[in-house]
């Protein structure tokens, strides 16, 4: 990982898309502050087309496409796209979204991480959810470590689910989709991108972030990635000095300065 500082001038006249995770890479100690809020504003007005990918739930994205300044927000981990333009919200589904009970398939695998590790919950956010379960591990009280967060992830994955733990979730699923493949659907079939890696520029913090640093060469964490690195295989290109939504918005006032050049 290099430090932001090194991303250059040529790089920067490249990015038409700013993809970006949202907790701990936006918001800082859960709130989403005055100036990374104000650094989405910016990269808008700059022209840029800003898309979310976040873990969190259907009921919140429709919010964030609705109210925030990006182009589109991909939400659960990759299993939809929402879009409003010109007024209307629409809805890109990825094609292997699991069908049947899937409801009652997470709760059987909602059963097995509450029994099996003890101070874990269901997530806050679980009701506004469509596809996927999201166990708490570090967003409320008792905060966990990242030993039990990975203890949940195995319990899903014995039972047949694809498991991300995120900075604060282990977000579980059935179907064949994650962050990143919905990205490239989405950004090749919907938005017309003959090669993605071409022209976006990847934020993310945690280990349900890596496939996206894996494909995309232009990919920066924010500096709390570190504690996560021992898990990553695929560490992003680059790192900002400081965390969470302090870091993006010191790596978006660069990038715009390195566009101006």
């Amino acid at each position: 990982m290099e430090d932001f500082a090194h991303f250059t001038a040529q790089q920067a006249r490249r990015v038409r898309y700013v993809l970006c995770d949202i907790d701990d890479t936006l918001t800082t100690a859960g709130k989403l502050t005055a100036r990374a809020y104000a650094a989405l504003w910016a990269l808008a007005q700059a022209g840029l087309r800003v898309i979310p990918v976040t873990g969190r739930p259907a009921g919140w994205c429709d919010l964030i496409a609705r109210q925030w300044p990006v182009y589109a927000v991909i939400g659960e981990n990759g299993a939809f796209v929402y879009e409003v333009h010109a007024g209307r919200r629409t809805a890109f589904i990825h094609p292997s979204v699991a069908g049947g009970d899937i409801q009652g398939r997470l709760a059987a695998v909602r059963d097995a991480c509450l029994a099996g590790v003890p101070g874990c919950r269901v997530a806050g956010d679980q009701f506004a959810r469509i596809y996927d379960l999201a166990i708490d591990f570090a967003e409320e009280e008792p905060r966990l470590g990242l030993e039990a967060a990975r203890r949940i992830r195995d319990i899903c994955q014995t039972m047949g689910a694809r498991a991300k733990i995120s900075s604060i979730h282990v977000n579980a699923w059935y179907g064949d989709y994650d962050k990143v493949g919905m990205a490239k659907l989405y950004l090749t079939q919907q938005a017309g991108e003959a090669d993605p890696r071409d022209s976006v520029l990847f934020f993310g913090d945690s280990p349900n972030d890596e496939p996206m640093f894996a494909y995309f060469p232009m990919s920066c964490a924010v500096a709390n990635i570190r504690p996560f690195a021992a898990d990553l295989a695929h560490l992003p290109a680059y790192v900002t000095c400081r965390e969470s939504g302090e870091g993006f918005a010191d790596a978006v006032d660069r990038l715009l300065a390195l566009r101006r050049e």
